[in-house]
């Protein structure tokens, strides 16, 4: 049953003429014939009783006269419901994140992003390992955060913070004291917590290994990913050494500069060609709140 037979049927049951009814529909006569017959054999019924001279609704004809309107007035609310909700779609921003930390950092722009653009819809991904480069690389997530040395190949990085490398300890650990320290100071200096990548850029990878290797087993705790790194710091078991986001520093922790190590870059990564109109806008939303000045980092 399509809408063109009950259409047709409605126009032949209202004129009670096949002729009167294609000029009504603007179709040629021979055309309703077709509907209205091929709507008869779909139901099994005759609709329509009909001589030389006259036409006239049969009693089945009359029964589904009954539901022949509000059929195909709900077809035309449907299409109508549809068409205004593809209208006002929302625009889906896949975000993929690897730790609270990127929750943390993006949330500002993301409230921005709901007031200035409130047709984009942000998505939020998070996977604390590798399979977000997948992601990324299949289109299933529109762009991902990470340290520049990391982001994945073929993508198209850009930089949003630079984020000095310090020690990070707990303000009654012996090391609080100081305002800055040497890696060479560091050894020796206690329990160290680290992460492997992906949870740490690689050069922090290898800054850590400096200083596990210059301490015994019993003396370094492993932590899979940042989130347990710092709860071990908060807790008081051991210091560490990470890339410093200053808006996500916490008061009760010191951060110690370690001014031998170059900044680390952080920024959003997307695929060549995919920068759409909602990921340029939240794009520029993430740089003036992670870097409100407006200046570019040196």
């Amino acid at each position: 049953m399509n809408t063109t037979q009950l259409e047709c049927f409605l126009a032949v049951a209202d004129c009670l003429n096949f002729s009167r009814a294609a000029e009504q529909l603007r179709i040629t006569q021979p055309a309703v014939s077709h509907q209205i017959r091929t709507l008869e054999d779909e139901l099994g019924v005759q609709l329509f009783s009909r001589t030389s001279k006259t036409v006239r609704l049969t009693q089945e004809g009359n029964m589904f006269l009954q539901y022949a309107g509000e059929i195909l007035k709900l077809t035309g609310i449907s299409k109508a419901r549809v068409k205004q909700s593809h209208t006002g779609q929302a625009v889906r921003l896949e975000i993929g994140c690897r730790s609270a930390a990127d929750l943390s950092l993006i949330r500002p722009a993301l409230d921005r992003l709901r007031q200035e653009a409130p047709l984009v819809l942000p998505l939020l991904r998070f996977l604390p390992f590798s399979g977000l480069d997948s992601l990324l690389a299949e289109g299933e997530i529109q762009l991902m955060f990470t340290f520049q040395e990391s982001a994945p190949k073929n993508s198209v990085y850009r930089e949003l913070v630079r984020c000095p490398v310090v020690c990070v300890c707990r303000a009654d650990h012996p090391l609080a004291a100081k305002e800055q320290m040497t890696l060479e100071e560091l050894k020796g200096a206690g329990r160290i917590a680290t992460c492997r990548p992906p949870a740490c850029p690689n050069s922090l990878f290898a800054i850590q290994g400096q200083l596990v290797t210059s301490v015994g087993p019993d003396q370094v705790i492993f932590c899979e990913t940042q989130e347990v790194l710092f709860t071990m710091v908060e807790a008081g078991y051991a210091f560490a050494v990470i890339a410093d986001f200053p808006q996500l520093r916490q008061p009760e922790l010191r951060y110690l500069s370690l001014p031998e190590f170059p900044p680390l870059s952080f920024g959003a990564a997307y695929r060549s060609g995919s920068r759409t109109p909602a990921l340029r806008t939240f794009l520029h939303l993430l740089e003036e709140t992670l870097c409100p000045e407006g200046g570019k980092h040196p």
